[in-house]
């Protein structure tokens, strides 16, 4: 399916959306935005793509994205209840001047940091269920006060992990539609063998053009791109499952172990091994795995 940009469905009484989204009106395919969301998963779970990261998502979780970044949110299977409050608001959507206000200082910080993707955890995430669960239903300045109150918990607290090191680029609508494709090509195929050419041949560009393209456009080559989703989503495997790291290794797209290691080394500074002991223990302390 090809991606998207999404369109903000606001009423006539209100500058920024909160509302639920649940299945089927939950599911949606890889997309972008020029709205930050938060959004707080109420049901179900399954898999997150955000930029370069693939992750797990539960009920309870909290994201906040910033603006134009990739992302979708795939239940676990297909007959499973899904649900989301989901708030988007432009980053001006209070007005050009509020943000460069001395007292808004911390939260143009923390839209900066949210063009990463931001997973919250710990006592902030927590707070935060009750806080959006009650945005949803508020009207007039008490909503946007309220809006105010999670941004500055979230900047105040920093209880939250960066998921991705893609950097968020703005397109003409001809090239997002180019990169997007590539991007959606590579989610869904990651786990097979992946050429330059065929990918190439996916973006209609010879393989030198295709190369160039993409090392301009995300400041990094296709290769890189391509290791770091395949070693995301290992690290998810390597976390929630008792697999043999070998078998991660092949279904994650590696063709051969050697390579696996070498990859997963450069990119998390641990061996699989040495990961997967990591996250055992941040389970028994109760911590959250970064992924």
């Amino acid at each position: 399916m090809k991606p998207f940009i999404e369109k903000l469905p606001l009423s006539e009484d209100s500058s920024f959306l909160a509302c639920t989204y649940r299945t089927p009106h939950f599911e949606v395919p890889w997309h972008q935005h020029p709205e930050l969301e938060l959004i707080l998963f109420t049901e179900g779970e399954g898999t997150s793509f955000v930029g370069n990261y693939i992750g797990k998502f539960k009920t309870g979780d909290v994201f906040f994205l910033g603006p134009n970044l990739p992302h979708t949110f795939q239940k676990a299977h297909k007959d499973l209840i899904t649900s989301a409050v989901v708030i988007q608001f432009k980053e001006d959507f209070w007005g050009a001047a509020f943000l460069q206000l001395p007292e808004c200082r911390s939260i143009r910080q923390l839209f900066d940091f949210s063009l990463a993707g931001l997973k919250l955890k710990g006592e902030t995430k927590k707070r935060l269920h009750k806080m959006i669960i009650e945005l949803e239903h508020q009207k007039g300045l008490h909503s946007i006060a309220s809006l105010c109150e999670c941004l500055q918990l979230i900047a105040d607290k920093k209880e939250y992990d960066a998921v991705s090191t893609q950097d968020v680029t703005t397109f003409t609508s001809k090239n997002q539609e180019r990169i997007d494709r590539i991007f959606r090509y590579t989610i869904d195929h990651f786990q097979d063998t992946i050429t330059l050419t065929t990918v190439a041949s996916h973006a209609d560009m010879s393989v030198p053009a295709f190369c160039s393209y993409f090392r301009k456009s995300t400041k990094k080559t296709y290769i890189d791109f391509l290791n770091e989703i395949r070693i995301g989503y290992a690290c998810q495997q390597l976390a929630d499952t008792q697999k043999a790291i070998q078998e991660i290794c092949f279904e994650s797209g590696f063709n051969t172990l050697a390579n696996f290691n070498k990859q997963f080394l450069q990119l998390k500074k641990l061996t699989p091994s040495q990961y997967r002991k990591e996250s055992m223990n941040r389970i028994a302390d109760g911590s959250d795995i970064i992924i």
